[in-house]
């Protein structure tokens, strides 16, 4: 996995993946940013999401359940000094389908959690996780 990162001006830098896509960074206002884009921290705290997010959905996809939806919200507090690491971080799933049990959706985010979710699980070596989780029954 490769990615390069290019300073463009200010706080602004764009990041270009192994894959070919780019990714807008910039800096707040108070550090010369220009507020243009998420910020790195917000990057790595989105890469968390989409990672467990991925992994629910593929698990429950391939257990054959009628998921329709899935979304996932972090809520994350930082140390206070640097280097300001997370230091807590709340996964808010909300799984939409039909018939879904809650031990199933439970299992699919503690698989998640524990053995497929590479990012969140490397957050965990500075930050204490936890994950909820709200199931919409849809007809």
């Amino acid at each position: 996995m490769e990615c390069t990162i290019k300073w463009m001006d200010g706080m602004t830098f764009i990041a270009e993946t192994g894959t070919g896509h780019l990714v807008t960074m910039d800096g707040a206002p108070e550090a010369g940013g220009r507020n243009l884009a998420p910020r790195p921290m917000e990057l790595m705290l989105a890469g968390a999401g989409g990672c467990t997010a991925y992994d629910v959905v593929l698990i429950l996809k391939r257990g054959r359940h009628d998921i329709r939806g899935c979304q996932v919200r972090l809520e994350a507090e930082r140390a206070e000094t640097d280097p300001k690491v997370f230091t807590r971080i709340r996964f808010i799933y909300t799984v939409t389908g039909r018939n879904l049990k809650r031990e199933t959706v439970e299992r699919a985010i503690h698989l998640s959690a524990e053995k497929y979710c590479s990012a969140s699980i490397m957050l965990a070596r500075t930050a204490e996780i936890t994950h909820e989780c709200e199931i919409v029954d849809v007809e």
